[in-house]
């Protein structure tokens, strides 16, 4: 039941925070409750692996739509191992193609779950993410 309503919850939210305009090209709902949103589909096919090194453009967003982290504000992308970063991210983004834009929902338990991050982000928050995928590094 808990996992059905979390669907149903993030379901609804995905379907209200997509880059701007957009007409989605594919939504996936992976089994972790992470709902993968992708804008725009690119003619790329490379898909990062689990174990990949990305740089990325991406804007994280609370539900009531506060920005708590933007690489778009800093002016420069981000770039990260997938291994390192929480599962929303490595799971999500594995699924995209260089190229693509997408919106990460990400449950509680696949971000930051009951522990949050003091002063940013409060505990068992469900999270958004527009990200970009610009280059798989390695």
């Amino acid at each position: 039941m808990k996992n059905s309503m979390i669907g149903s919850v993030v379901s609804v939210l995905s379907s209200l925070w997509f880059f701007p305009g957009a007409v989605l090209a594919e939504e996936i709902k992976l089994p972790s409750g992470v709902v993968v949103a992708i804008e725009g589909k690119s003619t790329g096919a490379q898909k990062p692996k689990s174990t990949s090194t990305v740089s990325v453009h991406y804007e994280g967003s609370l539900t009531n739509g506060t920005v708590f982290d933007s690489s778009y504000k800093r002016g420069a992308p981000a770039t990260f191992p997938l291994s390192g970063v929480i599962p929303c991210w490595t799971q999500g983004v594995s699924t995209m193609s260089v190229g693509d834009k997408a919106t990460l929902i990400c449950p509680a338990d696949t971000a930051y779950g009951a522990r949050g991050v003091p002063g940013v982000i409060p505990p068992n928050s469900v999270l958004r993410f527009k990200v970009e995928l610009l280059e798989i590094k390695r």
